[in-house]
Protein backbone atom coordinates (compact mmCIF):
# COMPACT_ATOMS: atom_id res chain seq x y z
CA UNK A 1 0.00 0.00 0.00
CA UNK A 2 1.31 3.44 -0.91
CA UNK A 3 2.05 5.62 2.09
CA UNK A 4 1.35 9.33 2.21
CA UNK A 5 4.22 11.64 3.15
CA UNK A 6 4.33 14.42 5.68
CA UNK A 7 6.93 17.08 6.31
CA UNK A 8 8.09 18.87 9.40
CA UNK A 9 10.66 18.40 12.17
CA UNK A 10 10.95 16.00 15.07
CA UNK A 11 11.57 16.95 18.68
CA UNK A 12 15.27 17.20 17.95
CA UNK A 13 14.76 19.63 15.10
CA UNK A 14 15.54 17.01 12.44
CA UNK A 15 13.55 17.01 9.22
CA UNK A 16 11.05 14.17 8.88
CA UNK A 17 8.78 12.98 6.11
CA UNK A 18 11.35 11.49 3.77
CA UNK A 19 10.28 7.90 4.36
CA UNK A 20 7.13 5.81 4.64
CA UNK A 21 4.79 5.68 7.61
CA UNK A 22 4.87 2.38 9.52
CA UNK A 23 1.88 1.13 11.51
CA UNK A 24 0.21 4.50 11.00
CA UNK A 25 2.67 5.97 13.48
CA UNK A 26 6.41 5.80 12.76
CA UNK A 27 7.78 8.03 10.00
CA UNK A 28 11.17 6.89 8.71
CA UNK A 29 13.63 9.77 8.39
CA UNK A 30 17.10 8.48 7.49
CA UNK A 31 19.22 5.35 7.61
CA UNK A 32 21.80 5.53 10.38
CA UNK A 33 23.36 2.09 9.92
CA UNK A 34 23.07 -1.00 7.76
CA UNK A 35 24.38 -4.51 7.29
CA UNK A 36 23.47 -7.88 5.87
CA UNK A 37 20.56 -8.41 8.27
CA UNK A 38 19.03 -5.02 7.62
CA UNK A 39 19.09 -1.33 8.43
CA UNK A 40 18.65 0.90 11.45
CA UNK A 41 16.60 4.04 10.85
CA UNK A 42 16.12 7.24 12.73
CA UNK A 43 12.37 7.80 12.75
CA UNK A 44 9.69 10.03 14.24
CA UNK A 45 6.88 8.70 16.41
CA UNK A 46 3.96 10.81 15.21
CA UNK A 47 1.77 9.76 18.13
CA UNK A 48 4.12 10.58 21.02
CA UNK A 49 6.18 13.12 19.04
CA UNK A 50 9.58 11.65 19.84
CA UNK A 51 12.61 10.40 17.96
CA UNK A 52 13.03 6.64 17.85
CA UNK A 53 15.38 4.15 16.23
CA UNK A 54 13.84 1.39 14.13
CA UNK A 55 15.63 -1.78 13.09
CA UNK A 56 14.42 -3.10 9.72
CA UNK A 57 15.15 -6.80 9.17
CA UNK A 58 15.72 -6.74 5.41
CA UNK A 59 17.19 -10.25 5.45
CA UNK A 60 13.61 -11.52 5.34
CA UNK A 61 13.55 -10.65 1.64
CA UNK A 62 16.24 -13.14 0.77
CA UNK A 63 15.55 -16.20 2.90
CA UNK A 64 13.36 -19.27 2.70
CA UNK A 65 9.98 -19.45 4.39
CA UNK A 66 11.46 -21.65 7.12
CA UNK A 67 14.32 -19.23 7.79
CA UNK A 68 11.90 -16.29 7.64
CA UNK A 69 9.97 -17.89 10.48
CA UNK A 70 13.22 -18.21 12.45
CA UNK A 71 13.98 -14.56 11.77
CA UNK A 72 10.56 -13.55 13.12
CA UNK A 73 11.12 -15.69 16.21
CA UNK A 74 14.48 -14.09 16.84
CA UNK A 75 13.03 -10.63 16.45
CA UNK A 76 10.38 -11.39 19.05
CA UNK A 77 13.01 -12.92 21.29
CA UNK A 78 15.21 -9.82 21.06
CA UNK A 79 12.28 -7.66 22.11
CA UNK A 80 11.38 -9.98 24.99
CA UNK A 81 14.98 -10.11 26.19
CA UNK A 82 15.29 -6.32 26.31
CA UNK A 83 11.81 -5.97 27.84
CA UNK A 84 12.84 -8.15 30.78
CA UNK A 85 15.57 -5.72 31.79
CA UNK A 86 14.95 -2.46 33.57
CA UNK A 87 18.20 -0.54 33.72
CA UNK A 88 19.24 2.94 32.54
CA UNK A 89 22.19 1.47 30.61
CA UNK A 90 20.02 -0.83 28.48
CA UNK A 91 18.47 0.51 25.27
CA UNK A 92 14.68 0.30 25.63
CA UNK A 93 12.57 -1.57 23.07
CA UNK A 94 9.29 0.29 22.54
CA UNK A 95 7.47 -1.82 19.99
CA UNK A 96 7.65 -4.72 17.52
CA UNK A 97 5.66 -4.51 14.32
CA UNK A 98 5.37 -6.08 10.89
CA UNK A 99 5.49 -4.15 7.64
CA UNK A 100 5.85 -5.51 4.11
CA UNK A 101 6.01 -9.01 5.56
CA UNK A 102 9.12 -8.26 7.64
CA UNK A 103 9.61 -7.60 11.36
CA UNK A 104 10.67 -4.15 12.57
CA UNK A 105 11.84 -3.28 16.09
CA UNK A 106 11.17 0.20 17.50
CA UNK A 107 13.82 1.22 20.04
CA UNK A 108 15.07 4.11 22.10
CA UNK A 109 17.10 6.51 19.97
CA UNK A 110 20.57 7.31 21.34
CA UNK A 111 22.17 10.47 20.00
CA UNK A 112 25.85 9.64 19.92
CA UNK A 113 28.47 7.27 18.52
CA UNK A 114 29.23 3.72 19.47
CA UNK A 115 32.37 2.88 21.42
CA UNK A 116 33.70 1.36 18.19
CA UNK A 117 33.22 4.70 16.45
CA UNK A 118 34.95 6.51 19.31
CA UNK A 119 37.94 4.15 19.17
CA UNK A 120 38.16 4.54 15.40
CA UNK A 121 38.03 8.30 15.72
CA UNK A 122 40.54 8.74 18.56
CA UNK A 123 42.69 5.63 18.26
CA UNK A 124 42.04 4.56 21.84
CA UNK A 125 40.17 5.61 24.99
CA UNK A 126 41.73 6.88 28.23
CA UNK A 127 41.78 4.12 30.85
CA UNK A 128 39.65 6.07 33.34
CA UNK A 129 37.01 6.77 30.71
CA UNK A 130 37.14 3.12 29.65
CA UNK A 131 36.56 2.10 33.26
CA UNK A 132 33.55 4.46 33.47
CA UNK A 133 32.13 2.93 30.29
CA UNK A 134 32.84 -0.55 31.62
CA UNK A 135 30.95 0.22 34.84
CA UNK A 136 27.84 1.17 32.89
CA UNK A 137 28.02 -1.91 30.67
CA UNK A 138 28.62 -4.11 33.70
CA UNK A 139 25.56 -2.60 35.38
CA UNK A 140 23.49 -3.46 32.32
CA UNK A 141 24.86 -7.01 32.30
CA UNK A 142 24.16 -7.50 36.00
CA UNK A 143 20.56 -6.42 35.45
CA UNK A 144 20.29 -8.73 32.44
CA UNK A 145 21.77 -11.71 34.29
CA UNK A 146 19.46 -11.11 37.25
CA UNK A 147 16.54 -11.25 34.79
CA UNK A 148 17.81 -14.53 33.33
CA UNK A 149 19.19 -12.99 30.13
CA UNK A 150 22.65 -13.48 28.65
CA UNK A 151 23.60 -10.87 26.08
CA UNK A 152 26.18 -13.01 24.17
CA UNK A 153 27.33 -10.20 21.86
CA UNK A 154 29.03 -7.59 24.05
CA UNK A 155 31.46 -5.62 21.88
CA UNK A 156 32.35 -1.96 21.18
CA UNK A 157 29.79 -1.69 18.38
CA UNK A 158 26.98 -2.53 20.80
CA UNK A 159 28.02 0.05 23.39
CA UNK A 160 26.49 3.45 22.66
CA UNK A 161 27.94 6.69 24.02
CA UNK A 162 25.23 9.35 24.29
CA UNK A 163 26.34 12.93 23.92
CA UNK A 164 24.99 13.69 27.40
CA UNK A 165 27.45 11.21 28.94
CA UNK A 166 25.18 8.17 29.27
CA UNK A 167 26.45 4.73 28.25
CA UNK A 168 23.94 2.19 26.92
CA UNK A 169 24.17 -1.46 25.88
CA UNK A 170 22.13 -2.40 22.83
CA UNK A 171 21.35 -5.32 20.48
CA UNK A 172 19.99 -8.29 22.39
CA UNK A 173 19.36 -9.97 19.04
CA UNK A 174 21.18 -13.20 19.97
CA UNK A 175 20.51 -13.11 23.70
CA UNK A 176 19.74 -16.32 25.55
CA UNK A 177 16.73 -16.15 27.86
CA UNK A 178 16.52 -18.51 30.81
CA UNK A 179 13.52 -20.80 30.40
CA UNK A 180 13.04 -20.08 26.67
CA UNK A 181 13.58 -22.75 24.06
CA UNK A 182 16.62 -22.03 21.95
CA UNK A 183 16.27 -20.71 18.40
CA UNK A 184 19.95 -21.18 17.62
CA UNK A 185 20.55 -24.44 15.81
CA UNK A 186 22.67 -27.10 17.47
CA UNK A 187 26.32 -26.39 16.76
CA UNK A 188 25.62 -22.82 15.66
CA UNK A 189 27.83 -20.24 17.32
CA UNK A 190 26.87 -16.67 16.63
CA UNK A 191 28.41 -13.38 17.61
CA UNK A 192 31.60 -11.53 16.79
CA UNK A 193 34.39 -14.07 16.80
CA UNK A 194 37.12 -12.14 18.55
CA UNK A 195 34.76 -11.22 21.42
CA UNK A 196 33.54 -14.78 22.06
CA UNK A 197 34.59 -16.47 25.30
CA UNK A 198 36.78 -19.59 25.03
CA UNK A 199 34.04 -21.81 26.49
CA UNK A 200 31.69 -20.72 23.71
CA UNK A 201 34.28 -21.41 21.02
CA UNK A 202 34.79 -24.90 22.49
CA UNK A 203 31.05 -25.57 22.36
CA UNK A 204 30.27 -25.22 26.06
CA UNK A 205 27.18 -23.60 27.50
CA UNK A 206 27.53 -19.86 28.11
CA UNK A 207 27.01 -18.26 31.49
CA UNK A 208 27.39 -14.78 33.00
CA UNK A 209 31.17 -15.27 32.89
CA UNK A 210 30.97 -15.44 29.09
CA UNK A 211 29.51 -11.93 28.96
CA UNK A 212 32.19 -10.73 31.38
CA UNK A 213 34.91 -12.13 29.11
CA UNK A 214 33.42 -10.13 26.23
CA UNK A 215 33.44 -7.05 28.45
CA UNK A 216 37.13 -7.67 29.11
CA UNK A 217 37.88 -7.87 25.39
CA UNK A 218 35.84 -4.71 24.86
CA UNK A 219 37.84 -2.84 27.52
CA UNK A 220 41.14 -4.09 26.03
CA UNK A 221 40.05 -2.87 22.59
CA UNK A 222 39.00 0.49 24.04
CA UNK A 223 42.35 1.26 25.69
CA UNK A 224 44.59 -0.32 23.04
CA UNK A 225 42.68 0.51 19.88
CA UNK A 226 42.94 -3.08 18.66
CA UNK A 227 41.17 -6.33 19.50
CA UNK A 228 43.53 -8.70 21.39
CA UNK A 229 42.57 -11.91 19.58
CA UNK A 230 41.77 -10.80 16.05
CA UNK A 231 43.73 -12.70 13.44
CA UNK A 232 43.49 -12.94 9.65
CA UNK A 233 40.89 -15.71 9.57
CA UNK A 234 37.98 -16.86 11.74
CA UNK A 235 39.59 -20.17 12.61
CA UNK A 236 42.92 -18.64 13.58
CA UNK A 237 40.96 -16.07 15.61
CA UNK A 238 39.03 -18.81 17.40
CA UNK A 239 42.27 -20.66 18.04
CA UNK A 240 43.77 -17.49 19.51
CA UNK A 241 40.75 -17.02 21.79
CA UNK A 242 41.17 -20.54 23.15
CA UNK A 243 44.97 -20.84 23.37
CA UNK A 244 46.74 -17.47 23.14
CA UNK A 245 47.34 -14.91 25.86
CA UNK A 246 46.89 -11.31 24.69
CA UNK A 247 49.80 -8.92 24.51
CA UNK A 248 50.06 -6.71 27.58
CA UNK A 249 47.79 -3.65 27.18
CA UNK A 250 50.47 -1.02 27.69
CA UNK A 251 47.93 1.82 27.59
CA UNK A 252 45.62 0.28 30.20
CA UNK A 253 47.44 1.62 33.27
CA UNK A 254 45.63 0.52 36.45
CA UNK A 255 42.92 -1.06 34.31
CA UNK A 256 45.33 -3.81 33.18
CA UNK A 257 44.78 -6.18 36.15
CA UNK A 258 41.01 -5.82 35.75
CA UNK A 259 41.23 -6.79 32.10
CA UNK A 260 43.60 -9.65 32.97
CA UNK A 261 41.09 -11.06 35.42
CA UNK A 262 38.21 -10.88 32.95
CA UNK A 263 40.32 -12.57 30.25
CA UNK A 264 41.10 -15.73 32.20
CA UNK A 265 40.49 -18.75 29.97
CA UNK A 266 38.72 -20.66 32.77
CA UNK A 267 35.30 -19.03 33.30
CA UNK A 268 35.31 -20.05 36.97
CA UNK A 269 38.58 -18.15 37.44
CA UNK A 270 37.20 -14.81 36.30
CA UNK A 271 36.12 -12.25 38.88
CA UNK A 272 32.38 -12.09 39.35
CA UNK A 273 30.27 -9.06 38.56
CA UNK A 274 30.43 -7.61 42.08
CA UNK A 275 34.21 -7.84 42.30
CA UNK A 276 34.59 -6.50 38.76
CA UNK A 277 32.38 -3.53 39.59
CA UNK A 278 34.48 -2.71 42.65
CA UNK A 279 37.73 -2.82 40.64
CA UNK A 280 36.32 -0.77 37.74
CA UNK A 281 35.01 1.86 40.15
CA UNK A 282 38.44 2.23 41.73
CA UNK A 283 40.04 2.82 38.33
CA UNK A 284 37.28 5.22 37.23
CA UNK A 285 37.85 7.24 40.41
CA UNK A 286 41.59 7.42 39.84
CA UNK A 287 42.69 4.69 42.23
CA UNK A 288 44.57 1.45 41.50
CA UNK A 289 42.33 -1.60 41.36
CA UNK A 290 43.18 -3.72 44.39
CA UNK A 291 42.78 -7.47 44.68
CA UNK A 292 42.37 -8.18 41.01
CA UNK A 293 43.94 -11.59 41.56
CA UNK A 294 41.44 -12.53 44.28
CA UNK A 295 38.89 -14.22 42.07
CA UNK A 296 35.36 -15.06 43.11
CA UNK A 297 33.77 -17.82 41.02
CA UNK A 298 31.22 -16.51 38.56
CA UNK A 299 27.80 -18.09 39.07
CA UNK A 300 26.44 -19.99 36.07
CA UNK A 301 22.77 -19.60 35.28
CA UNK A 302 21.03 -22.96 34.66
CA UNK A 303 21.13 -22.99 30.87
CA UNK A 304 21.79 -26.73 30.95
CA UNK A 305 24.76 -28.71 32.15
CA UNK A 306 28.17 -27.60 30.95
CA UNK A 307 29.67 -29.79 28.28
CA UNK A 308 32.71 -30.92 30.23
CA UNK A 309 34.25 -32.83 27.33
CA UNK A 310 34.10 -29.82 25.03
CA UNK A 311 34.86 -27.16 27.58
CA UNK A 312 37.63 -28.43 29.80
CA UNK A 313 39.18 -25.53 31.73
CA UNK A 314 42.59 -24.58 30.40
CA UNK A 315 45.48 -23.37 32.51
CA UNK A 316 45.07 -19.67 32.98
CA UNK A 317 48.72 -18.97 32.32
CA UNK A 318 50.12 -15.49 32.76
CA UNK A 319 47.54 -12.67 32.56
CA UNK A 320 49.16 -11.36 29.39
CA UNK A 321 51.80 -12.64 27.00
CA UNK A 322 54.97 -10.56 26.77
CA UNK A 323 54.70 -8.08 23.95
CA UNK A 324 55.70 -9.60 20.65
CA UNK A 325 55.29 -13.27 21.63
CA UNK A 326 52.94 -15.73 20.01
CA UNK A 327 51.22 -15.27 16.66
CA UNK A 328 51.31 -11.71 15.44
CA UNK A 329 48.09 -9.81 15.94
CA UNK A 330 46.49 -8.17 12.96
CA UNK A 331 46.60 -4.38 13.07
CA UNK A 332 43.36 -2.48 13.33
CA UNK A 333 43.46 -1.83 9.62
CA UNK A 334 43.74 -5.57 8.97
CA UNK A 335 41.06 -8.06 8.10
CA UNK A 336 37.85 -8.70 9.99
CA UNK A 337 37.19 -12.41 10.54
CA UNK A 338 34.33 -14.32 8.95
CA UNK A 339 33.59 -18.00 8.50
CA UNK A 340 35.72 -19.95 6.04
CA UNK A 341 38.56 -22.36 6.54
CA UNK A 342 41.03 -20.01 4.94
CA UNK A 343 39.34 -16.71 5.49
CA UNK A 344 42.00 -14.11 4.86
CA UNK A 345 39.99 -11.00 4.27
CA UNK A 346 40.01 -7.80 2.30
CA UNK A 347 42.20 -5.33 4.15
CA UNK A 348 40.82 -1.93 4.99
CA UNK A 349 42.41 1.01 3.18
CA UNK A 350 45.71 1.94 4.76
CA UNK A 351 45.72 5.38 6.31
CA UNK A 352 48.60 7.25 7.92
CA UNK A 353 48.46 7.57 11.71
CA UNK A 354 46.89 10.80 12.86
CA UNK A 355 48.41 10.78 16.30
CA UNK A 356 50.20 8.67 18.89
CA UNK A 357 48.72 5.22 19.14
CA UNK A 358 46.24 5.91 16.34
CA UNK A 359 44.78 2.72 14.84
CA UNK A 360 41.94 2.85 12.40
CA UNK A 361 39.20 0.32 13.10
CA UNK A 362 37.17 -1.72 10.65
CA UNK A 363 33.92 -0.44 9.32
CA UNK A 364 30.73 -2.23 10.28
CA UNK A 365 30.84 -5.80 9.04
CA UNK A 366 28.80 -8.93 9.05
CA UNK A 367 30.11 -11.96 10.81
CA UNK A 368 28.71 -15.44 10.39
CA UNK A 369 30.12 -17.80 12.96
CA UNK A 370 28.68 -21.29 12.58
CA UNK A 371 30.82 -23.85 14.37
CA UNK A 372 29.23 -26.99 12.96
CA UNK A 373 29.13 -25.48 9.47
CA UNK A 374 31.98 -22.95 9.61
CA UNK A 375 33.64 -24.56 6.63
CA UNK A 376 30.67 -24.26 4.32
CA UNK A 377 28.36 -21.51 5.49
CA UNK A 378 25.54 -24.04 5.68
CA UNK A 379 23.49 -22.26 8.32
CA UNK A 380 22.69 -19.44 5.94
CA UNK A 381 21.29 -16.17 7.13
CA UNK A 382 20.42 -17.34 10.61
CA UNK A 383 23.96 -16.90 11.89
CA UNK A 384 24.54 -13.47 10.37
CA UNK A 385 25.03 -10.79 12.97
CA UNK A 386 26.13 -7.18 12.99
CA UNK A 387 29.71 -6.75 14.10
CA UNK A 388 29.71 -3.02 14.58
CA UNK A 389 33.42 -2.40 14.91
CA UNK A 390 33.24 0.95 13.20
CA UNK A 391 31.06 3.22 11.12
CA UNK A 392 28.07 1.59 9.38
CA UNK A 393 28.45 0.40 5.85
CA UNK A 394 25.77 0.74 3.21
CA UNK A 395 26.52 -2.66 1.70
CA UNK A 396 23.78 -5.12 2.67
CA UNK A 397 23.73 -8.74 1.61
CA UNK A 398 21.48 -10.21 -1.04
CA UNK A 399 22.49 -8.39 -4.18
CA UNK A 400 22.86 -10.45 -7.31
CA UNK A 401 26.30 -11.21 -8.65
CA UNK A 402 25.64 -8.84 -11.52
CA UNK A 403 23.65 -6.34 -9.41
CA UNK A 404 20.41 -7.54 -10.94
CA UNK A 405 17.70 -9.90 -9.64
CA UNK A 406 18.71 -13.55 -9.65
CA UNK A 407 18.00 -15.44 -12.83
CA UNK A 408 15.39 -18.09 -12.13
CA UNK A 409 15.87 -19.83 -15.45
CA UNK A 410 18.81 -22.01 -14.46
CA UNK A 411 19.03 -25.51 -15.82
CA UNK A 412 19.85 -28.84 -14.28
CA UNK A 413 18.54 -30.94 -11.42
CA UNK A 414 20.19 -28.97 -8.59
CA UNK A 415 18.68 -26.05 -6.69
CA UNK A 416 17.76 -22.91 -8.59
CA UNK A 417 21.03 -21.41 -9.70
CA UNK A 418 22.91 -24.32 -8.14
CA UNK A 419 25.16 -26.90 -9.76
CA UNK A 420 24.10 -27.94 -13.23
CA UNK A 421 25.63 -30.07 -15.90
CA UNK A 422 26.52 -27.02 -17.98
CA UNK A 423 29.82 -26.23 -16.30
CA UNK A 424 33.07 -25.83 -18.18
CA UNK A 425 34.85 -29.10 -18.72
CA UNK A 426 38.56 -29.84 -18.48
CA UNK A 427 39.76 -27.33 -15.92
CA UNK A 428 42.49 -28.34 -13.52
CA UNK A 429 43.12 -27.34 -9.93
CA UNK A 430 46.20 -25.31 -10.82
CA UNK A 431 44.24 -23.23 -13.29
CA UNK A 432 46.51 -24.02 -16.22
CA UNK A 433 44.20 -26.11 -18.39
CA UNK A 434 40.67 -26.03 -19.72
CA UNK A 435 38.70 -23.72 -21.92
CA UNK A 436 40.23 -20.23 -22.19
CA UNK A 437 43.45 -18.90 -20.73
CA UNK A 438 43.87 -18.59 -16.98
CA UNK A 439 42.66 -15.18 -15.87
CA UNK A 440 41.60 -14.25 -19.40
CA UNK A 441 38.23 -12.96 -18.26
CA UNK A 442 36.25 -14.90 -20.89
CA UNK A 443 32.73 -15.87 -19.81
CA UNK A 444 31.23 -19.23 -20.83
CA UNK A 445 27.53 -19.64 -21.49
CA UNK A 446 25.56 -20.03 -18.26
CA UNK A 447 28.02 -17.93 -16.28
CA UNK A 448 28.19 -14.26 -15.24
CA UNK A 449 31.34 -12.15 -15.15
CA UNK A 450 31.57 -10.36 -11.79
CA UNK A 451 33.61 -7.17 -11.57
CA UNK A 452 33.58 -6.83 -7.79
CA UNK A 453 33.80 -3.42 -6.21
CA UNK A 454 36.74 -4.77 -4.18
CA UNK A 455 38.78 -4.88 -7.41
CA UNK A 456 38.91 -8.59 -8.20
CA UNK A 457 36.88 -10.29 -10.92
CA UNK A 458 35.74 -13.84 -11.65
CA UNK A 459 33.00 -15.89 -13.29
CA UNK A 460 30.14 -17.27 -11.20
CA UNK A 461 27.17 -19.40 -12.30
CA UNK A 462 24.21 -17.33 -13.39
CA UNK A 463 21.75 -16.66 -10.58
CA UNK A 464 24.28 -16.88 -7.78
CA UNK A 465 23.83 -13.88 -5.48
CA UNK A 466 26.50 -11.81 -3.81
CA UNK A 467 26.44 -11.81 -0.01
CA UNK A 468 28.91 -10.02 2.23
CA UNK A 469 30.35 -11.59 5.41
CA UNK A 470 32.61 -8.98 6.90
CA UNK A 471 34.95 -8.17 4.07
CA UNK A 472 34.66 -11.65 2.63
CA UNK A 473 32.54 -11.94 -0.47
CA UNK A 474 30.24 -14.91 -0.99
CA UNK A 475 28.32 -16.02 -4.06
CA UNK A 476 25.53 -18.53 -3.44
CA UNK A 477 22.17 -19.54 -4.96
CA UNK A 478 20.74 -21.04 -1.77
CA UNK A 479 21.99 -19.28 1.38
CA UNK A 480 25.30 -21.10 1.53
CA UNK A 481 24.37 -24.69 0.75
CA UNK A 482 26.45 -24.18 -2.38
CA UNK A 483 29.04 -21.48 -1.88
CA UNK A 484 31.91 -19.60 -3.50
CA UNK A 485 33.87 -17.44 -1.07
CA UNK A 486 36.60 -14.96 -1.93
CA UNK A 487 38.90 -13.63 0.78
CA UNK A 488 41.85 -11.27 0.53
CA UNK A 489 44.17 -10.17 3.28
CA UNK A 490 47.59 -9.97 4.86
CA UNK A 491 49.06 -13.39 5.76
CA UNK A 492 49.97 -14.41 9.30
CA UNK A 493 52.07 -17.35 8.13
CA UNK A 494 55.17 -17.75 5.98
CA UNK A 495 53.34 -19.98 3.49
CA UNK A 496 49.75 -20.91 2.64
CA UNK A 497 50.63 -24.51 3.50
CA UNK A 498 51.61 -23.51 7.05
CA UNK A 499 48.41 -21.49 7.33
CA UNK A 500 46.30 -24.47 6.28
CA UNK A 501 48.04 -26.85 8.68
CA UNK A 502 47.33 -24.44 11.52
CA UNK A 503 43.68 -24.11 10.55
CA UNK A 504 43.25 -27.85 10.20
CA UNK A 505 44.11 -28.29 13.88
CA UNK A 506 41.05 -26.21 14.68
CA UNK A 507 38.64 -28.23 12.56
CA UNK A 508 39.78 -31.82 13.06
CA UNK A 509 37.08 -32.31 15.69
CA UNK A 510 34.22 -31.47 13.35
CA UNK A 511 31.93 -34.47 12.79
CA UNK A 512 33.55 -37.01 10.48
CA UNK A 513 36.19 -34.58 9.26
CA UNK A 514 38.43 -36.19 6.63
CA UNK A 515 41.38 -34.64 4.81
CA UNK A 516 41.45 -35.55 1.13
CA UNK A 517 44.47 -33.46 0.25
CA UNK A 518 46.50 -30.68 1.82
CA UNK A 519 49.75 -29.76 0.14
CA UNK A 520 51.66 -26.98 -1.60
CA UNK A 521 50.66 -26.75 -5.26
CA UNK A 522 51.49 -24.87 -8.44
CA UNK A 523 48.73 -22.33 -8.91
CA UNK A 524 49.71 -20.11 -11.85
CA UNK A 525 53.38 -20.65 -11.03
CA UNK A 526 53.12 -18.85 -7.70
CA UNK A 527 56.04 -19.48 -5.39
CA UNK A 528 53.68 -19.78 -2.43
CA UNK A 529 50.40 -21.66 -2.97
CA UNK A 530 48.57 -24.57 -1.41
CA UNK A 531 45.37 -26.56 -1.91
CA UNK A 532 43.18 -28.06 0.86
CA UNK A 533 40.29 -30.43 0.16
CA UNK A 534 38.25 -32.10 2.88
CA UNK A 535 34.84 -33.43 3.88
CA UNK A 536 32.79 -33.41 7.07
CA UNK A 537 29.24 -34.17 8.12
CA UNK A 538 26.93 -31.33 9.02
CA UNK A 539 24.39 -32.38 11.63
CA UNK A 540 21.96 -29.45 11.40
CA UNK A 541 21.01 -26.66 9.03
CA UNK A 542 21.77 -28.55 5.79
CA UNK A 543 22.39 -31.98 7.32
CA UNK A 544 24.52 -34.45 5.45
CA UNK A 545 28.04 -34.90 4.16
CA UNK A 546 29.69 -31.77 2.79
CA UNK A 547 32.74 -31.33 0.61
CA UNK A 548 34.99 -28.27 0.37
CA UNK A 549 38.12 -27.15 -1.42
CA UNK A 550 40.28 -24.11 -0.79
CA UNK A 551 43.03 -22.60 -2.96
CA UNK A 552 45.31 -20.10 -1.22
CA UNK A 553 48.21 -18.26 -2.80
CA UNK A 554 50.40 -15.29 -1.98
CA UNK A 555 51.01 -12.64 -4.60
CA UNK A 556 54.62 -12.74 -5.76
CA UNK A 557 54.69 -8.96 -5.81
CA UNK A 558 52.64 -7.60 -2.91
CA UNK A 559 52.61 -10.68 -0.68
CA UNK A 560 48.83 -10.37 -0.40
CA UNK A 561 47.05 -13.59 0.57
CA UNK A 562 44.21 -14.64 -1.74
CA UNK A 563 41.82 -17.49 -0.94
CA UNK A 564 39.29 -18.97 -3.36
CA UNK A 565 37.01 -21.41 -1.60
CA UNK A 566 34.04 -23.52 -2.63
CA UNK A 567 31.78 -25.93 -0.74
CA UNK A 568 28.66 -27.96 -1.37
CA UNK A 569 26.89 -31.23 -0.61
CA UNK A 570 28.93 -34.36 -1.29
CA UNK A 571 26.33 -35.68 -3.73
CA UNK A 572 26.90 -32.65 -5.98
CA UNK A 573 30.68 -32.74 -5.79
CA UNK A 574 31.43 -33.86 -9.35
CA UNK A 575 29.66 -30.76 -10.64
CA UNK A 576 30.88 -28.46 -7.87
CA UNK A 577 34.50 -29.42 -8.55
CA UNK A 578 34.11 -28.53 -12.23
CA UNK A 579 32.66 -25.20 -11.19
CA UNK A 580 35.57 -24.61 -8.81
CA UNK A 581 38.07 -25.28 -11.56
CA UNK A 582 36.23 -22.84 -13.82
CA UNK A 583 36.22 -20.20 -11.07
CA UNK A 584 39.99 -20.64 -10.58
CA UNK A 585 40.59 -20.30 -14.30
CA UNK A 586 38.52 -17.10 -14.46
CA UNK A 587 39.98 -15.45 -11.35
CA UNK A 588 41.69 -12.08 -11.70
CA UNK A 589 43.15 -10.29 -8.69
CA UNK A 590 42.78 -6.50 -8.40
CA UNK A 591 44.62 -4.67 -11.17
CA UNK A 592 46.60 -2.77 -8.53
CA UNK A 593 48.33 -6.01 -7.54
CA UNK A 594 50.85 -6.47 -10.32
CA UNK A 595 52.00 -9.75 -8.80
CA UNK A 596 48.57 -11.35 -9.07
Amino acid sequence: MEQTQSTGTDSGGNAVGAGPLLAGRYRLAESIGSGGMGKVWRAHDEVLHRVVAIKELTAGRYVSEADRAVLHQRTQKEARAAARISHPAVVTVHDVLEHDGRPWIVMQYVDGPSLADAVKESGRIDHREAARIGLAVLGALRAAHAAGVLHRDVKPGNVLLARDGRVLLTDFGIAAIEGDSTITRTGELIGSIDYLAPERVRGGDPGPASDLWSLGVTLYTAVQGVSPFRRSSPLSTMQAVVTDEPDHPDHAGPLAPVIAGLLRKDPDGRPGAERSEHMLREVAEGRTAAGAEEQEPTRHLPYGERQSAAAQPQPAGPPFAPAGTGPATVPATGPVPGPTPSSPTVPAPQAPPSGPGRRNRWRTTLVAVVVAAVLGGGAGFAALKYADDGAPTDNAGGQSANDAPADDTTAGDGPAGGPTDGTTEGATADGTAGEGDAGSGTTPEGWTRVEAEEGFSLNVPQGWERQVSGDQIDYTPDNGRHLIRISVGTPDFDTPYAHMLSMEKSVQNFPEYARLQLAPNNYRDKAKAALWEFTWTEKTGNPGKRHAIDQIYYSDDSGTEYAIYMAGPEEDWATTRKQFDAVLRSWQAPATDTGQ
